[in-house]
């Protein structure tokens, strides 16, 4: 379960250098889930302005509102429906005449949501959501509502894109879909067979994204260590990839995210190792360490086998900053396959850990397992290794406190307008912790990349103050 899906509701903020909207063109887009989806979003947005339309923060003011849902999970679905039942109401209080619903959930359920939704005009499945500007600009009672296929499309070089995660930032994905049929994951239906994109396209992204001051790229897909696979050897890997991106001038870090743990490239590790901008930071859900869980998962290795794979990442490199998820409460597993998974958190000391709590997912092998795991007893075990984990993590930032370490400084901190905040190159986006920067001087700014002391530390946190080099 890679996929990182959030309970928030991320708007895609208006800029305040957009011109006045025209007319029927005002429109407000909430873009949930993982940042796959974000990317998508952005895609949607840069089309959307290429054809006069403008974001507004507010929904009430909004003529058109699209809703980019994510279904990985129970939960997410249901959040899902929430806000689109939410936005719908505007177009009764508000000025929307307008609502699109895109993304995992109307690729999962298809023409069946026009039925269960009839408020929403447009429905764009997640090979669909290039079309945006078209079906808003559909005419006639007959026009189709939705359109959903095989998920075939991925955004090239040529899309106008607008970056909305941060100023210094951005995501890139690198290739969309999975070849693999894990037994717990509906991904494979949601988003389809893997189809990279080319270096050559990915480069020039990344180039625009540098020169709108994009100075960290995050590369993201479902299945980041099959990147180029589908393209054929003479297309080149990962290695080739963070080598290409790294001769970007202004780009100062490369991170890699949802590599599967399968055939990690050696070329990857070289660059792990051996690239002053590519971070020694590798983001590898393993999901579990019972060899019964593991098999019912249909992960295809053994505890054993996953302990080699991270020996051969460690060995490549020694001061690399690992994260994983595991799923806890599978369909049979026993509390001897979760001591086992406790056990093997102990005793590999990974950097970070997200937990899941396994959710039965209509369409998925696991479904139908026999042994479901009660509710209680699910979180309970969450709840348990994410203490574990947090004991783990303190101990490790703990030994930080004294030392100097470079922070990418992202703006002020939601705590306090007297702090700012920012991320070492060990702190991934959103899903790790951060760093509190007190006693800024004047001259410290978004997109800076600047020493820090560090002074304090917390479970997942750090603080610090700025040094002269």
């Amino acid at each position: 379960m890679s996929e990182t899906t959030t309970s928030s509701k991320p708007v895609l903020h208006a800029s305040p250098e957009e011109p006045v909207a025209l007319a029927g063109k005002r429109v407000h887009l909430i873009s949930l889930g993982c940042p796959k989806n974000r990317v998508d979003s952005e895609v949607m947005v840069g089309k959307l302005q290429a054809e006069a339309y403008t974001l507004v923060d507010d929904p009430e003011e909004a003529d058109v509102i699209v809703v980019n849902t994510c279904s990985f999970i129970q939960p997410a679905t249901e959040e899902s429906i929430e806000t689109v039942l939410e936005m719908a109401r505007y177009k009764e209080a508000g000025s929307c005449k307008k609502l699109v619903v895109t993304g995992c959930m109307v690729q999962r359920y298809g023409t069946s949501l026009e039925g269960e939704l009839p408020e929403v005009d447009y429905f764009l499945g997640t090979g669909e959501y290039h079309r945006i500007t078209d079906v808003l600009q559909a005419r006639g009672a007959d026009a189709a509502r939705s359109f959903v296929d095989v998920p075939l499309y991925i955004h090239d070089e040529m899309a106008p894109r607008v970056n909305s995660w941060s100023a210094a930032s951005a995501y890139l994905k690198i290739s969309e879909g999975c070849d693999h049929r894990c037994a717990f994951c509906i991904i494979p239906t949601l988003r389809g067979r893997l189809r990279s994109r080319s270096i050559p396209s990915l480069v020039e992204e990344a180039r625009r994204l540098a020169d709108q001051g994009v100075v960290e790229l995050n590369l993201i897909s479902q299945d980041s260590t099959a990147y180029g696979r589908d393209l054929g050897r003479e297309a080149g890997g990962l290695g080739e990839l963070m080598a290409a991106l790294s001769d970007i001038e202004a780009v100062r870090w490369i991170r890699l995210h949802y590599a599967y743990p399968h055939g990690l490239p050696t070329g990857l590790l070289e660059q792990l190792a051996h690239n002053d901008k590519v971070v020694p930071y590798l983001d590898i859900p393993l999901q579990h360490a019972s060899g019964p869980m593991l098999k019912a998962m249909r992960r295809g290795v053994t505890r054993e086998g996953q302990e080699r794979i991270l020996d051969r990442v460690r060995e490549h490199v020694p001061d690399i900053t690992l994260r994983t998820t595991f799923i806890v409460g599978f369909p049979g597993e026993t509390d001897a396959d979760f001591r086992e998974l406790c056990d093997f958190v102990e005793k590999q000391q990974f950097d970070h850990v997200g937990v899941f709590t396994y959710y039965q997912e209509e369409g998925t092998p696991a479904a139908t397992l026999p042994d479901q795991v009660p509710e209680d007893v699910k979180a309970a075990r969450q709840a348990e290794l994410m203490a574990l984990q947090a004991r783990l993590s303190g101990q490790r930032l703990k030994k930080l406190v004294g030392s100097v370490v470079d922070v990418l400084v992202e703006g002020v901190s939601e705590e306090s307008e007297l702090l700012l905040r920012g991320r070492t190159a060990r702190q991934a986006p959103d899903v790790d912790g951060q760093v509190y920067i007190v006693s800024p001087p004047p001259d410290a700014a978004v997109g800076q990349i600047r020493p820090m002391r560090v002074t304090r530390a917390g479970e997942y946190d750090l603080v610090g103050e700025l040094i002269k080099r």
